[in-house]
């Protein structure tokens, strides 16, 4: 049978269509930023929804990890996908192999004028319950690329997508939380965004990938995607 068609940047267009399309696309945040229409397959996006996720107290500080102190307690309720978990999520795991792939590093590397060769890439499934919220901040330095892609078809509010901020933490845009949307962004000086507190009715699911160089990442690899 023919290969699956690619699923995310390079989806069946030229690097000079992929790239003329994002590059000051109408994310207008700063020109930084771009946003993706329809990035995943339908197939990855029921994996997405097929994951089951482990049950545990949940804390919400404003931080991702759940845990301000550092201690990451909230670390086995995380999934990433990984090798060792590829056999159940294949299609996603297409996602990871191309996102590592030379072509796809160095169209994303042109795209953000980052150098993206020596890179980790990680991805992880969100699934954020009512009570999340994320507290303005900008990625370290080591974030040398994020994306997060939406999956919302069970109409939670379009209001739940990423929040971005004005230096004086005002809220300068919210990205709509729409199904098979998403956005890349660079870590920058200012580029301030988070999750303003918000009713999630059910559940606010989305893929975060990322590109990064971290001296600790390689000591947890159970976050990255060899």
């Amino acid at each position: 049978p023919p290969p699956p068609p690619p699923l995310f940047f390079l989806n069946n267009m030229t690097e000079y269509e992929i790239l003329s399309g994002l590059v000051g696309s109408d994310m207008c945040i700063r020109d930084s930023h771009w946003t993706l229409e329809n990035p995943l397959s339908e197939t990855s996006i029921d994996e997405v929804y097929s994951i089951e996720f482990p049950e545990g107290d949940v804390i919400f500080d404003g931080t991702r990890a759940g845990d301000k102190t550092g201690k990451n307690l909230l670390s086995k309720l995380r999934v990433f996908i990984t090798k060792e978990n590829s056999s159940y999520y294949p299609e996603l795991y297409e996602l990871v192999k191309e996102m590592q792939s030379k072509e796809c590093t160095d169209l994303i590397s042109k795209m953000i004028n980052r150098n993206l060769a020596n890179s980790f890439v990680r991805v992880e499934v969100i699934a954020d319950k009512n009570g999340f919220w994320l507290e303005p901040h900008c990625d370290i330095k080591e974030k040398l690329m994020s994306s997060i892609l939406f999956v919302n078809r069970y109409g939670e509010n379009e209001n739940l997508g990423t929040d971005f901020y004005t230096p004086d933490l005002k809220v300068a845009k919210t990205l709509p939380y729409r199904n098979n949307f998403g956005y890349i962004f660079t870590s920058e000086k200012d580029s301030w965004h988070g999750l303003e507190k918000k009713y999630i009715k059910n559940e606010r699911r989305c893929l975060q990938l990322l590109s990064l160089i971290h001296i600790s990442e390689p000591t947890r690899p159970e976050r990255i995607s060899y």
